[in-house]
């Protein structure tokens, strides 16, 4: 049993807030991802469970037992790191076998122990190579097979997909999935990447300045945004936001009319997905020149600029048109979101 739970942790390093009031319970087996920019808490918090940073204030419980003042060999955690930490001078095989040797597993589990982790990730033909002799996917597979082999209680991964090219995160990450599922192992990963988020969670935590703005499944965090900065944060591309006013049901800024919508008259900020507009056949909610168009594959992007803001929709594939060129664009009232134009905040 690896639950962990986080009771009003804080961490100040003078006037500075690193983490504020993290108050949340991690059910034994979930994969947790900490989502947010840099500089906003994730790492830190996670340090904090690992041991490597004392919280100011707050406890932390892993299992049964409060571990704040637990050392972090203690507590039973693996971790992978964004550098991948291995020993230069030792094969693939000895680099995985080493936290063997420092916990004192007898050495009959060895062999069995390492090639059981050794074939989770794909590395049998491998374990006679050293660190230099391997690709960056190779070596972050070493890496995440070290963390296996211990078969701890909780892994935590620091954005250790981050040194990868496009195409080898996209497979890592796929591997990842697999081992979380086969493992079954409480996990926490930190990652800035919200399609790391979106894949790979069970629940997301959106953290900026420290603070929690939103935890929940990664639909949840993407179709009930808690505020713009969660809107604008998850998704490819963001979640269109224009300001504007809402009168009797309708929105109007520059360029855009939409009718249909519920809420208090007064100033707010409205938000739609790319995804869920599309081009008007006829006579649309917003009327702009085209800003850009770019061809993704399976769709084509299409950007406009109305009352002061990019917003992107998503065509067919087929769709051209020149910049410059006026375009409408269909936005039904029911794929509209509506924030408080002063604190950001969701409007229910």
């Amino acid at each position: 049993m690896a639950e962990i739970v986080l009771k009003n942790v804080n961490k100040r390093w003078g006037n500075f807030v690193g983490v504020k009031d993290f108050d949340l319970t991690i059910p034994d087996r979930e994969f947790l991802v900490l989502l947010g920019p840099s500089g906003c808490g994730k790492t830190t918090t996670m340090r904090m469970i690992a041991g490597l940073e004392d919280p100011t204030e707050g406890e932390i419980w892993i299992g049964d037992r409060m571990v704040n003042n637990v050392d972090p060999k203690d507590r039973d955690i693996s971790m992978v790191f964004q550098s991948y930490g291995l020993y230069p001078n030792m094969n693939v095989y000895e680099n995985i076998r080493f936290p063997l040797k420092v916990r004192k597993v007898p050495e009959a589990e060895h062999k069995e122990r390492v090639m059981r982790a050794s074939a989770m990730v794909e590395l049998d033909d491998f374990l006679h190579r050293k660190p230099a002799a391997l690709s960056g996917g190779q070596r972050q597979r070493v890496a995440l097979a070290r963390a296996i082999v211990r078969e701890p209680n909780v892994f935590l991964m620091d954005e250790p997909l981050s040194n990868l090219d496009a195409k080898l995160r996209v497979s890592t990450r796929a591997q990842i999935k697999n081992l979380s599922h086969e493992l079954k192992v409480t996990t926490i990963y930190v990652t800035h990447d919200q399609i790391e988020a979106m894949t790979l969670a069970d629940r997301v935590v959106v953290m900026e300045k420290g603070i929690v703005q939103q935890v929940g499944t990664p639909t949840d965090i993407y179709d009930n945004p808690a505020n713009t900065f969660v809107a604008s944060f998850i998704g490819n591309p963001a979640m269109n936001l224009m300001e504007g006013e809402l009168k009797d049901g309708v929105f109007t800024g520059k360029n855009v009319t939409i009718p249909g919508l519920t809420g208090s008259n007064g100033p707010v900020t409205l938000g739609f997905r790319a995804e869920d507009a599309s081009i008007a056949t006829s006579t649309g909610q917003i009327d702009a020149p085209v800003y850009s168009m770019e061809l993704l594959g399976d769709a084509t992007m299409v950007t406009v600029k109305a009352g002061g803001a990019l917003v992107a929709v998503k065509a067919d594939k087929e769709y051209r048109s020149e910049i410059g060129a006026p375009v409408s664009i269909a936005v039904p009232a029911e794929i509209c979101h509506l924030f408080d134009v002063a604190t950001g905040q969701r409007l229910t």
